[in-house]
């Protein structure tokens, strides 16, 4: 066998090696950093470019940022952004076209800005988008890699490379999306009960970190089963997501609103003391007391609350706990006056 053919084959196996990688990474994992990652180093791996990257499209602001970056230069290019159709990469992000540039000197296209950054020099540039449907999703970027050894077989396998994490980049986003779905609740829009558990659990974390309160307040409505007993269980659902709306307007942007089930809601004030977390518990109290709802069903309905309030961390150090407490509170008020509110370590407001 000649030498020729035994690397021919040599290369065709690490090809195949590599393809199994990718592939496993791809299947085992939804973690899109560590698929994006483990394609990048098969690349380098085969290619064996000085640097090599792949920028992503920020859509809104149509610029390219490094998402992965490595080399000696790999730091210095996190805050390096560039126009789309600036430089190389930005023309091949604007036209969706791969380009092989294999005397960046020649190319008008080329911008020297990267280079002054980095201190490094360019010699040859291989662009390839990365590409869902009709959408540039981003870039992938070898620089000054052995343009001898570059053959067709060479551009296809790396195309194929490139496909593959076009393919991870739009799984992961279709799975942000689903993800996003189940978070909340269909009747109100709110966050559900499983998302209030992991909201709190990072509250926590953070609030214990940085040494803030944050605080609870649980929200169970009074009478509700009489709407559903009297005006069936549509206008029960319609009511339900009017009353989320009116709590969700009384909010801040940092403050969360979650449908706990049935009729019951939980507020979440993150660096919010018990004191200014009772001032808005008083806001929805009234806000409460002074509306009228399903207006459009030719109905009035009047709907007050049994609400309770606990505080991270002088009432409860878990997720549980508070939740535990504020319920405690909100059941004094539901057995005593209701439309009321119950203060943990305070009792019910007078």
């Amino acid at each position: 066998m000649s030498q020729a053919t035994g690397t021919e084959t040599a290369r065709q196996t690490q090809e195949l090696h590599i393809f199994h990688d990718v592939a496993k990474a791809l299947t085992s994992s939804l973690d899109l950093a560590s698929i994006l990652q483990t394609i990048m180093e098969k690349m380098a791996e085969y290619f064996r470019p000085d640097t090599w990257s792949l920028l992503m499209v920020d859509e809104p602001k149509m610029e390219l940022y490094f998402a992965i970056a490595v080399g000696t230069a790999s730091e210095t290019l996190k805050n390096v952004r560039l126009k789309v159709g600036e430089g190389i990469a930005g023309h091949v992000a604007k036209y969706g076209e791969k380009l092989v540039v294999p005397d960046v000197r020649a190319d008008k296209r080329f911008t020297k800005r990267i280079d002054e950054v980095t201190q490094l020099e360019t010699h040859s540039i291989i662009c390839v988008p990365l590409k869902s449907k009709l959408r540039v999703l981003g870039v992938i970027q070898l620089v000054n890699v052995d343009m001898a050894r570059f053959t067709h077989e060479e551009e296809f396998f790396l195309q194929a490379l490139c496909d593959y994490a076009a393919i991870s980049i739009e799984n992961a986003r279709a799975v942000e999306k689903i993800q996003e779905l189940t978070i909340t609740d269909d009747c109100t829009g709110l966050f559900n009960a499983r998302h209030l558990y992991k909201t709190l659990e990072t509250e926590v974390y953070r609030s214990a970190r940085f040494g803030y309160e944050f605080s609870v307040l649980f929200i169970d409505l009074d009478h509700f089963k009489s709407v559903n007993d009297t005006h069936g269980h549509l206008i029960g659902s319609k009511l339900l997501a009017e009353i989320g709306y009116l709590i969700k307007a009384q909010l801040r942007l940092i403050d969360f609103a979650f449908r706990y089930g049935g009729d019951e809601f939980v507020v979440l004030l993150p660096q919010t003391g018990k004191d200014s977390a009772l001032v808005v518990a008083h806001r929805l109290r009234d806000s409460l007391r002074a509306s009228c709802f399903c207006k459009e069903e030719g109905l009035n309905l009047n709907v007050r609350a049994s609400m309770g309030l606990a505080t991270y961390p002088h009432d409860a150090k878990s997720p549980h706990d508070i939740i535990r407490q504020a319920d405690e509170m909100m059941y004094m008020v539901k057995n005593s006056t209701r439309d009321n509110i119950g203060i943990a370590q305070r009792g019910v407001e007078e």
